[in-house]
């Protein structure tokens, strides 16, 4: 992945330097190991894999390749997010062209087969060119962050009715439980007899059964 060489040893070498090979200077006290693996995990594989999707050929180095990433990184890092807005519109002009390109192409063809294949990229280029666009407009204008706080500590209703209709879908109270004014009905006394039916009048004391137990 890399090639390491010591400060001391800088200007001794008058090969010319690889552009695939990674060019790390050790200083002192620094592990080989150590700056391996912080490099290893600070991009400089994907600098590597950048170099072989570019198409820079061999006047791309990989080592100005991490430094131009590192670069890119520290600009998100402070907010500045000008390089991927550009990038993202230069994203959208390619895939519009994309898309423009292979509707001509499928203008052209002579059977229903060629034409839904290269219909089918052009509709796909078409929907990520959409989609780049939203991402680009998002960036520009991002959506407010709201944060509801929960200000209740127990159990919460919500009613979803307006407050005008919120007295018109209350049940009444059971008017033959409950009287106006909160006067409740009385259980606990014996209500009398009515004279509609004498067979169901209150039994007397001297026609009840002498034996209670039954």
């Amino acid at each position: 992945m890399a090639t390491t060489k010591n400060t001391k040893d800088k200007g001794k070498d008058k090969t010319p330097p690889d552009p695939n090979a990674l060019r790390v200077e050790l200083q002192h006290g620094d592990s080989q190991s150590e700056k391996l693996a912080a490099l290893a995990t600070d991009g400089a594989l994907t600098a590597i894999t950048l170099q072989a999707y570019a198409g820079g050929g061999k006047e791309l180095g990989v080592t100005e390749l991490l430094t131009a990433m590192r670069k890119a990184g520290d600009e998100t890092v402070a907010g500045d997010m000008g390089r991927f807005e550009r990038v993202l519109t230069h994203q959208f002009l390619t895939l519009d062209a994309l898309f423009n390109n292979l509707a001509q192409r499928s203008g052209r063809q002579d059977s229903f087969k060629g034409i839904e294949v290269l219909m089918r990229l052009a509709l796909k280029a078409q929907s990520q060119a959409r989609a780049t666009a939203e991402t680009l407009a998002l960036m520009k204008n991002p959506m407010p962050y709201i944060r509801q706080a929960n200000i209740a500590n127990g159990p919460q209703q919500v009613n979803n009715g307006s407050p005008a209709s919120a007295g018109k879908n209350q049940s009444p109270p059971n008017e033959l439980l409950e009287h106006q004014h909160g006067n409740t009905l009385d259980i606990g006394t014996q209500a009398a007899a009515g004279r509609a039916d004498p067979a169901m009048a209150t039994v007397e004391a001297k026609h009840r059964p002498t034996n209670t137990r039954g």
